[in-house]
Formats: C-alpha cells, sequence, structure tokens
C-alpha cells in the first residue's frame, strides 16, 4: 500500500520512490524527504514499485533488499535492465555480499539498517546533482520526462500535470508539438520545422495548422494566453519555447 505524494512539493520537483515492507521506515522517510523539496512515493513491495514506475516519472528509487516474501535483489537487476534511475539498497549491517552484489548490479549507493534519514537525503541528492551533471554533457540516453516552471511531462504516460500535479488532456497533435518544442527551448522554430519534427502533417496538410496547435496550447499552459510566457512568438519566423527546460533520462 502507498503512502501518498506529498502535495505541498510542486509536481516538477524530484520523484523519489521508496520501496521497504517496512511501514514505520515507509512513513518515516516519506515525511522527512517530503520536508525537504523532494516528492515522495511509497509502497511495499515490486508489483506496487512497476505500477508507480509504469505510471509515473521517477528520479530515484530507494530500494530494501530484503523484502519478506520477495527479492529486492531481482527487482534491482530488473530495475536496472529497464532503465537507468539511480538506486539506493537499503541492507542490513551485516550483509556485506548483498551490498557487493547490489553494487556489482549498478546501484549507486547503500545504506545500512538502522539509517540517518538525514544521511539518506544527502546521499539522494548527490546522485541527482551527479545525474544533472551527467544529463548535461549529453548522457544517458532515453528520455522519460520534460520538466519546465513546475510542469512536468511524461513521455510515456503522454501525461502532463501542473505545479499541483494536476493532469491537463493534450490532443495527439498538441503533445506531439509540446515534445518538439521542449526538446528545444529558447531555440527557433519555423512552422516547417514544427510540422516536420512533430509529424503534424499526418493530420494536417497546412502550415497554419501549427498556429492552431499552438494557439490550443497556450489555453492549456499560459496564465494568460494573449501574453504567453512559454510558447512565444517569433514575428516572421516561427516560435519559441521561452523558459529553460530540464530534461529527465
Amino acid at each position: 500500500m502507498s503512502i501518498p505524494t506529498q502535495p505541498a512539493v510542486p509536481a516538477a520537483a524530484p520523484h523519489v520512490l521508496v520501496v521497504d515492507d517496512d511501514p514505520t521506515i515507509r512513513e518515516l522517510v516519506t515525511e522527512y524527504l517530503g520536508k525537504n523539496d523532494l516528492r515522495v512515493t511509497a509502497v511495499a513491495d515490486g508489483d506496487s514499485m512497476q505500477a508507480v514506475l509504469a505510471d509515473q516519472v521517477v528520479d530515484l528509487v530507494v530500494l530494501d533488499l530484503k523484502l519478506r516474501g520477495e527479492d529486492g535483489m531481482a527487482l534491482a537487476r530488473r530495475l536496472r535492465d529497464d532503465s537507468e534511475i539511480p538506486i539506493v539498497m537499503l541492507t542490513g549491517r551485516s550483509e556485506e555480499a548483498d551490498r557487493v552484489m547490489g553494487l556489482e548490479l549498478g546501484a549507486d549507493d547503500y545504506l545500512t539498517k538502522p539509517f540517518s534519514t538525514r544521511e539518506l537525503l544527502a546521499r539522494i541528492r548527490s546522485i541527482l546533482r551527479r545525474r544533472h551533471a551527467e544529463v548535461r554533457q549529453g548522457k544517458p540516453e532515453g528520455i522519460r520526462a520534460y520538466r519546465f516552471d513546475g510542469w512536468e511531462l511524461n513521455l510515456n504516460t503522454r501525461r502532463l500535470a501542473t505545479r499541483e500535479g494536476r493532469a491537463v488532456p493534450l490532443s495527439n497533435g498538441e503533445f506531439s508539438l509540446l515534445v518538439v518544442l521542449l526538446g528545444a527551448p529558447n531555440r527557433i522554430l519555423s512552422r516547417d520545422q514544427l510540422l516536420d519534427l512533430s509529424r503534424l502533417h499526418n493530420d494536417e496538410v497546412f502550415n497554419r495548422s501549427v498556429d492552431v496547435q499552438i494557439m490550443r496550447l497556450r489555453r492549456k499552459i499560459e496564465k494568460d494566453p494573449a501574453e504567453p510566457r512559454y510558447i512565444r512568438t517569433e514575428r516572421g519566423v516561427g516560435y519559441l519555447f521561452g523558459v529553460p527546460v530540464e530534461t529527465v533520462y
């Protein structure tokens, strides 16, 4: 059973998934990390972990390797085979072999139980900083989401979420166009480029259809569509996405 993601934290804050079958640990970690500007979802088993990963963008997994009735090592192996999401392992103090095997499987760090939530937070922040540095250097590959100004666009589920986590429905054309704009922030893209990159020409024939899609997108994401802050018009040239965008791998 999961503990709800902290409602007070913006939707674009880093999202940590905690997998531990001890409800006390789940509650403790969720409360502490949530007070320190992290979104947290806590679950008790591998099935729940996979359900969250299939539906949401997760930046880091805190995984207990000794889950009752389930092999946390197998979950770590599956997670690493399927993604590059960082893993912090939780192990018993005397389980050196498990720690070594977990690190060999690709876990990024580990803590032994009992552990300090303050130290866990420090290790999570260190890993996320390192991951952001890797992203700036152009690695790893496989974009899972874009984040901008508190918003989050999940490319797997095609879900756009506001700062408060509310879902904003997008048509296929709106989604495709937003993906192109977020992939090239602060770059002017012509209508023809937007048509080609978003494949809107499959649905619409004329490049003025881009203007229609832009208008609809602005109505959904701009505070004032008449004075857009995100999707700006460069007259006679095209459009530009005008705020910083974070790429999530």
